[in-house]
């Protein structure tokens, strides 16, 4: 799929903002904890961590965590240029949001000619998202049903694996490749690793809508820098 051929308003870009699904490791029943110890025993060993410490990892797993915002992204052509639009799901109620995204994905991005784009999403939000779907009973979206299909036949770009080129030695951060390709990118007050704080200690659920959004700009952004097109102003984002 070439980058220039690609019909930008086809393309849904989104992040997830993801937690453990209790804040500490003593809230879990016995079975999750024993099972959570398990798949994470080599990492406790091998870092001499404790069960809380390794805990700390849970809200990666699809199976100990959660999300609580799905933020997208989708760009328009206009007369002076372009403008993102965008939408975030995000709430307690996780089987809400998932069926809200559903929802959306089966209405409007639904034709073999939509596409999903998020950076390390193929490794992360998607499968993310299809798992959670699942465990909360929720009939998958043709957008995230990839089972059986070839890989030409899924619609799903990663600016990660973009920027690889076929190399498959190393994760680059999307921080690191807005640097380099000047893509602006406003300081926050909180990063990833601050989420399952802010969202249990602080309860401050818009605060982490925020800091979705941005990544999802950033992530357009960068998207325009690959096709070595001009940035959106910001005058133009409408969040």
């Amino acid at each position: 799929m070439q980058l220039k051929k690609v019909n930008l308003e086809k393309v849904l870009f989104l992040d997830i903002e993801t937690v453990p699904q209790v804040y500490n490791f003593n809230e879990l029943d016995e079975k999750t904890a024993e099972l959570y110890l398990h798949k994470n025993k080599y990492i406790q060993e091998r870092d001499e961590l404790s069960n809380e410490e390794v805990y700390g990892r849970a809200g990666v797993f699809a199976e100990f965590g959660k999300i609580v915002c799905i933020s997208c992204g989708i760009v328009h052509h206009t007369s002076d240029g372009k403008s993102i639009r965008m939408k975030s799901f995000a709430g307690d109620d996780e089987k809400q949001l998932l069926e809200e995204f559903a929802q959306m994905l089966n209405q409007r991005y639904n034709s073999p000619y939509h596409i999903l784009c998020g950076h390390n999403a193929k490794e992360f939000d998607f499968p993310f998202l299809a798992r959670r779907m699942l465990i909360h009973g929720i009939d998958l979206p043709g957008a995230l049903d990839i089972a059986g299909k070839k890989p030409w036949e899924i619609n799903h770009l990663d600016t990660m694996e973009l920027w690889k080129f076929g190399d498959y030695k190393h994760y680059t951060s999307m921080s690191l490749l807005c640097h380099i390709f000047n893509v602006p990118t406003p300081k926050d007050d909180i990063s990833g690793a601050d989420v399952a704080r802010v969202y249990y200690e602080e309860n401050d659920l818009e605060r982490i809508v925020v800091y979705c959004q941005k990544d999802v700009i950033a992530l357009i952004q960068l998207f325009l820098r690959f096709r070595n097109e001009a940035l959106v102003e910001e005058d133009n984002i409408i969040q």
